[in-house]
């Protein structure tokens, strides 16, 4: 029918002697009083190319049309592929900035398909549709969490936050190493504040809360509900503390009173390698301080049923073993929600030692991290008894090395660098690789695959 309806069109849009205006020029100039001219049809050869390609587009939408959403979605994905050696022409901190803008607009695909049954998982009594989440420093500000959760993560972390707005580090501060698919960074936790965060997830929860008033009659309470506070996937809020602040504390706890009504789970960040002291925060006594004093902020707020969100702590990929053990027994003693492993690392391993980028002052994230993160996890999950949720972080790019993150004992996993050079495609990708290789070892489950190689 759609296609009758197009071949009518094209026929009346050929027959009829539809003409397009030209541009006046100044042969074709007469004077004011002397009649307008006659305007020459187009020629016959002209006529049948605008006919042509008019009915070229109606009979593609026609057709568009006909093609069921999974597939269209589809193309979707794969046409951002295009987009990537653009994004790679400029400027690293540029093409973010363009980046978070395009999400942030909704000029991005949104994913219409379902997950893969066997990758959704249930963690801290949320329901997340896939474990593949967004790291902390893509969107640090929350401009762009909509736009970014319908591309089809399971949960997106925004941040790191700090209480006063700070411009980071001096610019040049990103740079690219494509053939390591790496990138160093010493941002130095440029954020907006806390101020303006809060401001943007307040409006975003308010328009969450109405669209769940306005759809509660229609859908089913048997339905299983993927989501949180943001919209259809979970939302982490990663604190940080400012660059001058003499109390790191008190920054954490404003943190947690500004933002953690509007989290599903909240972050501290102890491990960028770009804020000078951060990384002391890691040690036993500090973070068992640290801990205590922000879990006493989050407790003593009103919560709903829900309760309050988990407290996960990010740690770094540069730690010896006293470091995890001891960062181990106060996540134990302290029942921590979670562990986020792990931030990026001052090493260069090989191959990126061999690159002259290597020298830039920075954290390094992307694959040459992976082997490093992996261990560290591993070793993590060890020392926990497999008893606190691990976030794997680093390194990786596929849903293979996702697959191996889950079996070393995280329970989710995390992209950044992958994605920064990947684009949307990438996720979707990740997420059937990651459904293939549960099925292919015969796990039900991600559940059942947690830890699978520390048994």
């Amino acid at each position: 029918m759609a296609f009758r309806a197009s071949r009518k069109l094209f026929r009346h849009l050929l027959n009829k002697k539809v003409i397009l205006s030209p541009l006046v020029s100044a042969r074709h100039c007469s004077s004011a009083a002397q009649a307008a001219p006659k305007i020459p049809h187009s020629p016959k050869k002209g006529r049948l190319l605008t006919g042509a390609t008019i009915g070229l587009v109606i009979a593609g939408g026609a057709y568009v049309s006909t093609v069921d959403e999974a597939t269209f979605c589809g193309w979707l994905f794969s046409a951002t592929k295009l987009v990537n050696p653009f994004f790679a022409l400029l400027d690293p901190e540029v093409a973010h900035r363009l980046a978070v803008s395009a999400a942030a607009r909704g000029w991005v695909p949104r994913e219409k398909r379902p997950d893969p049954p066997n990758i959704g998982l249930e963690v801290w009594g949320r329901n997340f549709s896939n474990p593949i989440g967004l790291a902390a420093g893509f969107d640090k500000n929350a401009e762009a969490v909509d736009g970014l959760l319908g591309l089809g993560f399971g949960f997106v972390e925004v941040g790191s936050v700090t209480p006063v707005p700070q411009e980071g580090n001096p610019k040049p501060r990103i740079f690219r190493l494509p053939q390591e698919g790496a990138i160093i960074n010493r941002c130095g936790f440029n954020s907006e504040g806390i101020v303006a965060v809060a401001k943007r997830l307040g409006a975003q929860h308010g328009k969450r809360k109405l669209d769940e008033t306005s759809s509660s009659s229609s859908s089913s309470s048997d339905e299983v509900k993927h989501g949180g506070k943001a919209g259809p996937g979970i939302l982490g809020v990663n604190l940080g503390k400012n660059k001058t602040s003499e109390d790191a504390f008190a920054d954490y706890v404003q943190g947690v009173h500004t933002l953690s009504q509007y989290a599903d789970y909240l972050v501290i960040n102890v491990s960028s390698p770009n804020t000078p002291g951060l990384r002391m925060l890691q040690g036993r006594k500090q973070l068992k301080d640290l801990v205590k004093k922000v879990q006493a902020a989050r407790d003593e707020m009103q919560w709903g049923e829900e309760g309050p969100p988990p407290l996960l702590v990010k740690i770094a990929p540069d730690l010896s073993k006293e470091d995890l053990e001891d960062i181990a027994a106060v996540a134990l003693a302290l029942r921590l929600d979670g562990l986020i492993i792990s931030n990026t690392t001052v090493s260069r391993p090989d191959p990126v030692s061999k690159n002259p980028v290597a020298a830039e002052v920075g954290g390094l994230s992307g694959k040459p991290l992976f082997n490093l993160s992996t261990n560290i996890l591993k070793e993590m999950y060890i020392l926990t008894r497999g008893k606190i949720p691990l976030i794997g972080c680093g390194g990786i790019s596929s849903g293979e090395e996702a697959y191996q993150r889950v079996r070393a004992g995280a329970t989710l996993v995390q992209v950044y660098t992958a994605f920064a050079y990947g684009g949307p495609a990438l996720i979707p990708q990740m997420k059937a690789e990651l459904a293939e290789c549960l099925e292919r070892d015969g796990f039900k489950s991600i559940l059942e695959a947690v830890g699978a190689d520390c048994r």
